[in-house]
């Protein structure tokens, strides 16, 4: 699985490329603006690409905005994509509204980016879980990193967000690397980002879960153990 970066905008053919020589269980996530045509829609599909990505936590320097999730969304849910977004939890809560109109599932980025030190107790907690009771959402268990005070290697309030959503709905999360890490002048230890997994999530059946049967059911994978 990989995201479109912002640093290519609209072009996919990095992306594109990139799919390609994953093979038939490629699959990624682009990003688009509401002038794309259906055409391009349609090549993105053939090349593996199963959503997109609103990365509008900050407005500043967003290539997409909250406005257009919505007249996007309507377009791709015949595709049978998603929208994932990467927003604070603050517009989050404004935006649930929005979020509960739309026709295709939701993608939560970095666990929602929950403030560590309100955790599951911010309103935005209950919004997410709220949508993924109603099978609409799903959270990735991604970016420890951006959602901690207290720092590696342990990142334990990002543990206690992390193990809140374990608990409330493990077949409503995925795992992500989140690699390269560019927001970081010194990137994380991925080895020890994924060994959290572990901590957050202790039993064997529910990280298979997370690892394996919920990204085949979101993103379409095929499961090796099918052939």
């Amino acid at each position: 699985m990989i995201v479109q970066t912002k640093i290519h905008g609209v072009d996919h053919a990095c992306l594109l490329d990139a799919l390609k020589q994953l093979g038939p269980n490629g699959r990624g996530i682009g990003v688009v603006t509401p002038e794309v045509d259906q055409a391009e829609l349609l090549r993105l599909d053939a090349g593996g690409v199963r959503g997109l990505r609103f990365s509008v936590w900050n407005p500043a320097d967003a290539f997409t905005t909250l406005d257009m999730v919505e007249p996007l969304a309507r377009r791709i849910a015949d595709l049978g994509w998603h929208v994932q977004i990467h927003a604070m939890a603050d517009q989050i809560v404004d935006a649930a509204p929005l979020l509960n109109r739309l026709p295709c599932p939701i993608v939560f980025d970095h666990m929602g980016r929950l403030p560590p030190a309100q955790g599951a107790d911010h309103p935005a907690f209950g919004v997410i879980c709220r949508l993924m009771d109603q099978r609409k959402a799903w959270v990735k268990l991604t970016g420890a990193y951006l959602n901690t005070t207290q720092g590696p290697p342990d990142y334990p309030d990002a543990t206690r967000i992390a193990r809140a959503f374990v608990a409330q709905a493990p077949d409503r999360l995925v795992w992500g690397s989140d690699w390269p890490h560019a927001t970081e002048a010194t990137p994380p230890d991925d080895a020890r980002l994924f060994d959290l997994l572990g901590v957050w999530a202790g039993d064997e059946a529910t990280r298979s879960r997370i690892l394996v049967d919920n990204p085949v059911r979101l993103y379409g994978f095929a499961r090796a153990d099918a052939a």
